[in-house]
């Protein structure tokens, strides 16, 4: 199947996008212009260019021929089993009306820019004096590290429902929670200074969070939108990225003044000068360093964050449309999904060179990645959600670097969970139909699946707690919960309520960098 990006990827859905470019639940006052309608509405979802970003690009090419009726009706009354709740009743006539007009004759913008003194002035502080925070939790919790985060989205993707929300996960309760104003996204957490974690949003602003008394203490616009973002190992640094404009940041962690800006465009795998979106951002517990995938230049930069002036290491080639990645090997080697290539490419941080690419399945998503010692070998578990005759999850043995099976599954999967004290591989099922309510559960020593569950919503992101006894899972859309599992028995065992729930992420995986590896196994550096 060849595909450009996720977003081209849901071209079949594009019903139900355009559904969801006025989710933000706020009634609009009639001088809104249909541009302002969008912007202040839709594009943290389609892009600010117009050129789609977590849904489809919508514009006069990719909304030609389509009936305003029929988009009318599907705005009015809603989607089943997507975000898109009914806004009859919420958005007059008019409104939608002239939102679906300005779409259908607006072609794809060029890409807008945010510079750096644009982030300068978006800074906030909420607490000018960080000595008054408490010095130690605010809540009953034994272990920091026992924190779940989880980025619910609200209801209409902005509003009262989009939170940072946390959870202890030794008795699931809710300790805390961060509005975020609109969607979060990802949750990070400082690997030096427990206290902090950072939560970025659609629309690319970054909350810096106490998470001792539960409160966002600062924060900074890094784009229009774009998920990337990474933590230095010595809590020092945050590199975020963007997908509208074409460019990455460095901020300083404590202030989140940003400290340079990186124009993300180069030579893609076809020789073409391209500029392009951010993909991954991580940061590994190896050496100082960051890691930023270039979408649609394929190319990884390795960015030495301790060095004057941030030099960068470029390792071209690497595929063709990247996206996420995760972490193994004591946080030296990197897995990078590759869309269009259907390849998992394994890039040596220490060597800075490409080391191979591995097949994966129908157009890999590996989330924040699954590895897991077992019986004495590195095994990697890659999720796909392109749609195949055969849906599969690759395992592969990232020791020797090759496939060691394809496990076939019930349909397109989006994120993998592994933890060295469970004993299933779990992925949930993303395909547009009953089956995406369902959690499947991939024996680690048999490689078989071994269970399914219906969790009553949308399965999103599953996640173990740091002890690898409990298994979380967000059951969005309708389902409104996070569920939590017995990792071994697989019994519901509580359930957290919340606004259309997606993102999970836990404190303890810090230690290791990435979801199934022990810090013990990390020390030995494998």
């Amino acid at each position: 199947m060849k595909t450009t990006t996720k977003r081209r990827l849901n071209q079949s859905l594009l019903a139900s996008a355009i559904a969801a470019l006025l989710s933000s639940g706020a009634v609009l006052a009639k001088s809104d212009s249909p541009h302002d309608i969008y912007m202040d509405n839709c594009a943290s979802c389609h892009g600010a260019d117009h050129g789609g970003y977590l849904a489809p690009a919508l514009n006069a090419d990719t909304l030609k021929g389509r009936s305003p009726t029929a988009l009318r009706t599907i705005v009015m009354a809603g989607s089943f089993d997507t975000l898109m709740p009914p806004f009859y009743g919420k958005l007059s006539d008019d409104e939608i009306r002239g939102v679906i007009k300005h779409l259908q004759e607006t072609p794809k913008q060029p890409n807008p820019a945010w510079t750096i003194d644009d982030m300068k002035k978006s800074l906030k502080v909420y607490v000018k004096d960080e000595s008054t925070l408490p010095g130690k939790p605010t809540f009953q919790i034994d272990n920091i590290d026992n924190l779940i985060g989880v980025a619910a989205r609200g209801k209409y993707g902005r509003g009262e429902g989009s939170k940072a929300i946390f959870i202890n996960s030794t008795n699931h309760q809710k300790v805390g929670e961060v509005a975020t104003g609109t969607a979060a996204h990802i949750i990070d957490f400082n690997p030096a200074n427990p206290r902090w974690a950072y939560v970025k949003t659609d629309t690319a602003e970054i909350f810096k969070v106490d998470l001792y008394s539960m409160q966002a203490v600062r924060s900074i616009k890094t784009g229009y939108n774009g998920p990337g973002m990474g933590v230095s190992r010595d809590g020092k640094y945050i590199m975020a990225g963007s997908f509208v404009p074409h460019n990455a940041v460095i901020l300083d962690a404590e202030t989140l003044e940003p400290l340079k800006t990186f124009e993300l465009e180069g030579i893609d795998p076809d020789g073409k000068h391209v500029s392009s979106d951010s993909g991954m951002i991580i940061g590994t517990p190896y050496a100082d360093v960051f890691a930023i995938a270039l979408e649609n230049a394929g190319q990884v930069w390795i960015v030495d964050y301790n060095k004057e002036g941030f030099p960068v290491t470029k390792i071209e080639k690497v595929g063709r449309h990247l996206h996420d990645a995760f972490l193994t090997h004591g946080g030296k080697k990197l897995m990078v999904a590759s869309y269009d290539d259907s390849i998992v490419a394994a890039i040596d941080l220490e060597k800075r060179e490409l080391i191979k690419q591995l097949p994966a399945g129908c157009v890999p998503h590996v989330g924040g990645g699954a590895a897991v010692v077992v019986d004495g070998r590195t095994l990697g578990f890659g999720t796909n959600f392109g749609d195949c005759d055969k849906m599969v999850v690759s395992v592969w043995d990232l020791d020797k670097m090759e496939v060691v099976k394809q496990v076939p599954v019930s349909g397109g999967t989006e994120s993998p969970a592994a933890h060295a004290n469970a004993p299933y591989v779990a992925v949930d099922i993303i395909s547009k139909d009953r089956r995406a309510r369902t959690i499947q559960l991939i024996d680690k020593k048999t490689l078989e699946v071994a269970k399914t569950l219906d969790v009553g919503g949308h399965a999103y992101f599953p996640e173990y707690s740091a002890d690898g006894k409990f298994l979380y899972v967000s059951a969005g859309y309708n389902g409104d919960e996070v569920l939590v599992y017995d990792s071994n028995s697989l019994q519901k065992v509580a359930t957290v309520p919340m606004e259309s729930p997606a993102g999970i992420f836990s404190r303890g995986r810090v230690k290791y960098m990435t979801r199934g590896l022990s810090p013990d196994e990390m020390e030995q550096g494998k």
